[in-house]
């Protein structure tokens, strides 16, 4: 079986090709403003629910609950004891479920993986002035080796995460491909100092920011994202998120893909005052319940994997699940993972969107025990994360302000 690295490596080529391949969408016939790259998801990630919960804390600067950092700090040190006697045990890390693309930087080109995430602004990269002890295997962009790189002088940027953690740097302007949709003077945030959870992430090298450039962390002066300097160049300004159970997706650029849905495309209007994909959903349905209807506001975020709820929603979906509990040791709800979970829908205006029961297992917890997909947190952020985007083609209409969900045809 192909390794995750040797499917991005084949990959980069297929990239390159796949907006000159036919496409069918639901407006004008393709022209060149079109693109479509492919995301790889990482077979090799194992997730761990804690950690996974311990990101989206970090990420939207909010402290770490202590249950979370407990549970944390407990598999830590049973992966150092595994590794002290030899065993050969996987131990999970706060690796993620990641979803990754192949994006290649100034001339001539080098390809680094990266996460693309709705739920922030900036693109950046490990390079060769990241800190040797924070670097373990990403690709590093090197920008004396790039004709077309030239450093921004007096910019910096810095990202401080809920933990006290940071990841900061320097700032070059270079040209920044996706496939054959191409940035020549594209901001590219290069790391010196990155936070730990990037560094243990090895086969993701920086990330692609999709969220609006409000929140560039850029100083003294915001940069543009590369959605935002690329939007002229497509034939409609929005892009669509595919991303599949256990499988490798596909992100397209200035068109929709009609054969990428099933059922009409449902739009909400959305909040970008805060710089994220900010929408509002129309309420819930747990298995074959009543549609409940209540407004559930949240952000579209590809960089998280989990749902993030409130907390009466979470614990009415486990209440329907049986032997589900709240494990203080794990810090979320877990059930035995050979239980059959109900399906989740969320309302999209007058439509619903069903997620299968079978993609809230997120991953196995201790023992026969698995952590759900669904969860809640101490400071009330709420997320629709990859659990989500699984569950249906996801439309980032920027043109229109407006966020669109789509059922499509759902691989197990």
């Amino acid at each position: 079986m192909p390794s995750f690295g040797s499917l991005l490596v084949s990959l980069v080529a297929a990239s390159g090709l796949a907006a000159a391949a036919p496409a069918v969408t639901s407006g004008p016939s393709p022209k060149s403003g079109i693109f479509s790259f492919p995301v790889v998801h990482n077979s090799n990630a194992q997730p761990y629910g804690p950690a996974s919960l311990a990101k989206v804390y970090k990420k939207f600067g909010k402290p770490v609950p202590a249950d979370v950092a407990a549970a944390l700090g407990k598999r830590q040190q049973q992966g150092n004891v595994e590794r002290s006697i030899g065993s050969g045990k996987a131990i999970p890390t706060d690796n993620d479920e990641k979803y990754l693309t192949p994006v290649q930087i100034g001339t001539p080109p080098q390809t680094l993986n990266l996460l693309f995430d709705t739920g922030s602004s900036d693109l950046w990269v490990f390079s060769n002035e990241t800190a040797a002890n924070e670097v373990h295997g990403q690709t590093l962009y090197q920008p004396g080796k790039s004709s077309t790189a030239k450093q921004l002088s007096g910019l910096t940027w810095q990202i401080k995460y809920g933990d006290g953690a940071s990841s900061s740097g320097n700032v070059y302007q270079d040209v920044v491909a996706i496939g054959d949709l191409k940035v020549q003077k594209q901001a590219v945030q290069t790391a010196r100092k990155v936070s730990g959870d990037f560094t243990n992430d090895t086969m993701t090298s920086g990330l692609m920011g999709l969220a609006f450039s409000s929140i560039n962390n850029v100083q003294p002066t915001q940069q543009k994202t590369f959605m935002d300097n690329a939007v002229h160049s497509l034939d409609a300004p929005l892009f669509t998120a595919d991303l599949k159970h256990h499988t490798d997706g596909k992100y397209n650029f200035g068109f929709i893909d009609a054969a990428a849905h099933t059922g009409p495309i449902n739009y909400s209007p959305i909040d970008n005052n805060g710089g994220f994909w900010n929408w509002t959903s129309t309420g819930y349905a747990i298995g074959a319940n009543a549609f409940i209807k209540t407004p559930i506001q949240n952000v579209a975020d590809s960089g998280t994997s989990l749902m993030l709820l409130p907390e009466e929603i979470v614990r009415a979906y486990y209440k329907a699940v049986p032997g589900a509990y709240y494990d203080k040791v794990e810090a979320g709800f877990v059930f035995e993972c050979a239980t059959e979970l109900p399906d989740f829908s969320f309302g999209v205006g007058t439509a619903k969107i069903t997620i299968p029961g079978a993609f809230i297992n997120y991953s196995r917890s201790s023992g026969t025990k698995c952590f759900g997909g669904i969860q809640t947190t101490e400071s009330g952020i709420i997320i629709f994360g990859d659990i989500a985007f699984k569950a249906a083609l996801v439309v980032f209409d920027v043109g229109k302000s407006r966020i669109g969900w789509a059922a499509k045809k759902l691989i197990y």
